[in-house]
């Protein structure tokens, strides 16, 4: 049986000593992006991490550095202070193969400063002989000699889990101290019931249009780096988000540029983290700059939700820079309908994320489209309405043969999925597809979401059933 620990561990060090390839290996999962060039962590990254029968909490930081609170590093810096604030214990991670630098002895002296239970780990000490003395030279950070891990390699893990179980059970003596009766009552069992499955909603656009803005401002707190450099945010961030006692996860994203303009293999990556938190988001949350929207990657981006079947929402940013009026969003819509027609009637919130303005309204319409995206509607319904369609507008003939659309059925939710049989399924055109679906979408309220029609050859299958 897994302990729950309730430890949470912050991994901190200068930039390059493998935080990442570490906290990857304790989550199991390949969530930070990991490159050889030094600085690619930018924000703070929290995962649920396990070790054998021991589970707990990692934050993965940016690389810390005594640099000016104004530069990109300095930032970076700030990002990994707030999470020693959040953390238990700190694991600080050094290369074992360079052994302990004066950037080391500094960080240390800073980080000693928050009052933590501090660890020492030697990472890339895959030869633990050939780097022994440097084991022992790590004695003079005053932290005791530093534990060898291969983080790459998974090679010391046992020397993490001993430490990590030591702190679980200075923890489980506190619990005994403060021992309560913790005995299910019933209006507890009932509030569990109640408990409403966390909305997974994901903000993608083109670099510098004000994303990671946005998640501060959602957030109410410097949770994510910001600043007037292109390209601040590379891994994808999954933060926990509370909206009008309504849970949430929150995903921040690197933007996506052009990709003739994508040249860089650690750029690759970030884009592929993107692409990864796409696919498992509910809503999408699609952030355009007012002042220039629906650019060729916009356009893009948009294409990437209908095929991933993701409900959307359209955050247009800057609007206080134009005069966002009912002709500016009518001649969008226009456009819009041109570039994902499967996709009608998106809601747009022009909004100014630098001011939060435009937040609240954001929230309702993630809400609003969530219930969009799974709606489900009755069998009977859909068939009279079928009907109802065959009547004002006949299906087509086909090589002097009539369509014949005999049955209709929602089989799926997420994205809403419909299935006609018909007796000719291949031969249906497609704008008579299209007239279907623009208004099964007008007549069941379905805006913003993928509907995705499929046709099958067959009889009704419960023809003659009661």
């Amino acid at each position: 049986m897994n302990k729950e620990t309730g430890v949470r561990i912050a991994i901190v060090g200068r930039p390059n000593v493998g935080k990442s390839t570490l906290y990857n290996r304790l989550t199991g999962r390949k969530d930070a992006i990991v490159h050889n060039e030094a600085g690619v962590t930018r924000d703070r990254k929290y995962g649920k991490a396990s070790l054998a029968d021991l589970e707990f909490e990692i934050i993965d930081t940016p690389g810390l550095a005594d640099i000016g609170k104004q530069s990109l590093a300095g930032r970076m810096s700030e990002q990994s202070l707030k999470a020693l604030d959040d953390a238990d214990v700190i694991f600080f991670v050094i290369d074992g193969r360079s052994g302990v630098t004066s950037d080391d002895e500094m960080l240390v002296r800073m980080i000693r400063k928050v009052g933590k239970p501090i660890v020492v780990l030697a990472n890339k000490s895959e030869n633990t002989r050939a780097v022994e003395a440097n084991l022992i030279d790590s004695a003079r950070l005053g932290l005791g000699e530093a534990l060898p891990v291969s983080a790459e390699h998974g090679d010391g893990m046992t020397h993490i889990y001993e430490v990590i179980l030591s702190f679980m059970s200075q923890d489980e003596d506190e619990d005994e101290d403060e021992y309560e009766d913790d005995t299910p009552h019933e209006e507890d069992a009932e509030e569990e019931e109640d408990v409403q499955r966390p909305i997974r909603f994901v903000i993608v656009g083109r670099p510098n249009v004000g994303k990671s803005t946005l998640v501060n401002g959602l957030l109410g707190e410097d949770r994510v780096l910001t600043g007037p450099e292109a390209g601040m945010t590379r891994d994808a961030i999954c933060m926990e988000l509370t909206w009008q006692g309504r849970p949430f996860y929150l995903v921040d994203t690197a933007g996506l540029r052009r990709k003739s303009r994508i040249e860089e293999d650690l750029e690759q990556l970030a884009v592929s983290s993107t692409l990864q938190a796409l696919r498992y988001a509910d809503v999408a949350v699609l952030m355009l700059d007012a002042t220039q929207p629906l650019e060729k990657q916009d356009n893009t981006l948009a294409g990437l939700i209908e095929r991933e079947g993701r409900a959307c929402v359209i955050a247009l940013n800057k609007a206080d820079e134009i005069d966002v009026n009912e002709g500016y969003l009518k001649a969008f819509y226009h456009r819009l309908k041109d570039v994902v027609p499967q996709m009608q009637n998106i809601p747009i919130i022009p909004m100014v994320a630098i001011k939060g303005e435009g937040n609240a309204e954001l929230m309702r319409e993630v809400v609003h489209m969530y219930e969009v995206w799974n709606k489900r509607i009755s069998t009977s319904k859909l068939n009279d309405w079928l009907y109802q369609m065959m009547e004002m507008h006949s299906p087509p003939l086909v090589n002097n043969r009539r369509l014949k659309f005999r049955y209709m059925t929602q089989t799926k939710a997420r994205p809403p999925t419909f299935v006609v049989f018909c007796n000719m399924s291949k031969e249906v055109p497609d704008s008579y597809i299209r007239y279907l679906t623009n208004q099964l979408r007008k007549d069941f309220d379905l805006p913003g979401v993928p509907i995705r029609f499929l046709l099958r050859t067959g009889k009704n299958p419960y023809a003659g059933k009661k």
